[in-house]
């Protein structure tokens, strides 16, 4: 591959995903999560997926799409109150899920991809988050150790790219989108828009192209589905029903 030109299209990133492989996907709520990437995961046909991620999306929005079809292992998110399936799965014994606070996940996966070994805090001590953590003390204070997450594979959302991989991002849709283009050893990003090397003002690049392994164009995503109530929608449209 030519480094200054990462762009490929999507039959090449779906062969990249495989059984099994750790997934870090970015978003919150969906918002900032890659939708054609998501689709193209679900094309693939990858199953027993271990997923690391802020949430569990909703059952027809970002990664709730995957879940809701049975293939997911396993979840480690900070809520998955928004996607009731993935709760009916995590208490049939079908889906395992590790909680972890929102600010600690994220920091685990900075932590993952900046190369450090852990962190320590003191958020959740004496609360069932603490079960089986290692508990280190530093000047008479006591913290849980963390331990840092990468993984095998991580799907990004850009609003822009240049084809090096620069990235910039839309508002609040850059979320963790930063972190998991560090923290996976293959990143893959869906962009908006993809310019050629030297039309992005390199005071607006979030995350350098160093990170970036892939690139592929954006399908779009129907936005209106985030405020639609869901029972309003045809049988059709609702993959729940």
């Amino acid at each position: 591959m030519d480094i200054f030109n990462k762009v490929v299209d999507y039959e090449v990133v779906k062969k990249l995903f495989f059984d099994e492989m750790k997934l870090l996907y970015s978003g919150f709520g969906g918002v900032g999560t890659p939708p054609s990437l998501i689709d193209c995961l679900i094309e693939s046909g990858v199953k027993e997926v271990n997923l690391i991620g802020n949430d569990a999306g909703f059952p027809w929005i970002g990664i709730g799409k995957f879940i809701v079809l049975k293939r997911a292992k396993s979840l480690i998110a900070s809520h998955i109150g928004s996607n009731p399936i993935a709760g009916e799965l995590m208490h049939e014994g079908k889906l395992k899920v590790e909680f972890s606070p929102q600010g600690i996940l994220n920091e685990r996966i900075r932590a993952g991809g900046v190369g450090l070994n852990g962190i320590l805090t003191d958020v959740g001590k004496g609360t069932i988050l603490a079960e089986n953590k290692t508990v280190v003390k530093i000047d008479n204070k006591e913290f849980l150790f963390e331990s840092p997450l990468t993984g095998d594979v991580g799907i990004v959302h850009a609003a822009k790219a240049d084809t090096f991989g620069n990235l910039t991002f839309n508002k609040t849709a850059r979320n963790n989108n930063p972190i998991i283009a560090m923290a996976g050893k293959t990143t893959i990003v869906e962009a908006d828009e993809i310019v050629a090397m030297g039309q992005l003002d390199p005071e607006e690049v979030v995350v350098p192209g160093i990170y970036v392994n892939y690139l592929v164009p954006s399908g779009g995503i129907n936005w209106k589905w985030i405020w639609e109530i869901p029972d309003k929608r045809s049988q059709k449209e609702h993959p729940l029903k």
